[in-house]
């Protein structure tokens, strides 16, 4: 494990991909997402809670129109076990994935396969559009205070995939990875990959981080190819009548 503490990929995750406010309401962490996605939008715990604190949360969530949403950073742990008694369901379980960022970024991608661009280019918003990756999402991008860029790659003449990368306390984390469909298996990703190493390790970080939902199991497979390994996991709870949620954003 390259990332250093249980928390430091939770704490990184936020500062890269931040909500638009965050407030704490009784024992409560509560996001102010703004469509930016479900780790902008879910509720942690920072205090010791009881069942009887639920309400709280409930309510603050209700008041901003988002679901009844908890993030799980301990899975199995109070909350995860409390949420499951009270109706929750477990929803969209994520991998975290780290590795050294010299490591990723050798070798380096072809010339003028892949290149940071910042602020992101109207072709590079249009990429992550058709991705799935809307305007809520891309403000996120915008958001965050610390080094940043976003990654263009092309592939056949032809701009192909897409993808942010930003850093906190000396760790990169990249973000809204995303090939165009006829694009895809002739080593866009892996591009993208290499060249936001690149661009980490120019910029001081000592290690480089992923998440990425359980059930993709083409990105898994991509990470893992490129020896990245699995530091932990989380998932959501979500309450039952909110279970269609198609929000499936990590």
């Amino acid at each position: 494990m390259t990332v250093k503490g249980t928390m430091q990929p939770f704490e990184v995750m936020e500062k890269t991909w931040p909500p638009a406010s965050r407030s704490a309401v009784g024992p409560w962490i509560i996001r102010d997402g703004q469509g930016g996605g479900q780790r902008v939008s879910a509720t942690t715990d920072a205090h010791p809670f009881t069942a009887r604190d639920l309400p709280l949360a409930e309510k603050a969530m209700r008041a901003l129109g988002q679901p009844n949403l908890f993030l799980i950073r301990a899975p199995g742990a109070a909350l995860d076990r409390m949420l499951e008694q009270q109706g929750y369901h477990i929803k969209d379980p994520v991998y975290f994935y780290s590795c050294p960022a010299e490591q990723l970024a050798r070798p380096a991608p072809p010339r003028l396969s892949a290149f940071p661009v910042w602020p992101p280019l109207a072709i590079m918003d249009d990429l992550w559009q058709e991705g799935g990756i809307g305007t809520g999402r891309r403000a996120v991008m915008h958001r965050a205070k610390g080094p940043k860029t976003a990654i263009l790659a092309r592939q056949n003449d032809r701009a192909a995939g897409v993808a942010y990368v930003a850093m906190a306390d000396g760790v990169a984390m990249l973000h809204a990875l995303e090939v165009t469909p006829t694009q895809r298996r002739q080593g866009v990703g892996i591009n993208i990959m290499r060249c936001a190493a690149a661009w980490a390790v120019e910029n001081g970080a000592s290690d480089f981080c992923v998440v990425v939902t359980r059930a993709n199991s083409a990105a898994n497979r991509l990470y893992t190819s490129l020896g990245m390994q699995n530091v932990g996991q989380y998932h959501y709870r979500i309450k039952s009548r909110n279970n269609g949620n198609k929000d499936e954003q990590v």
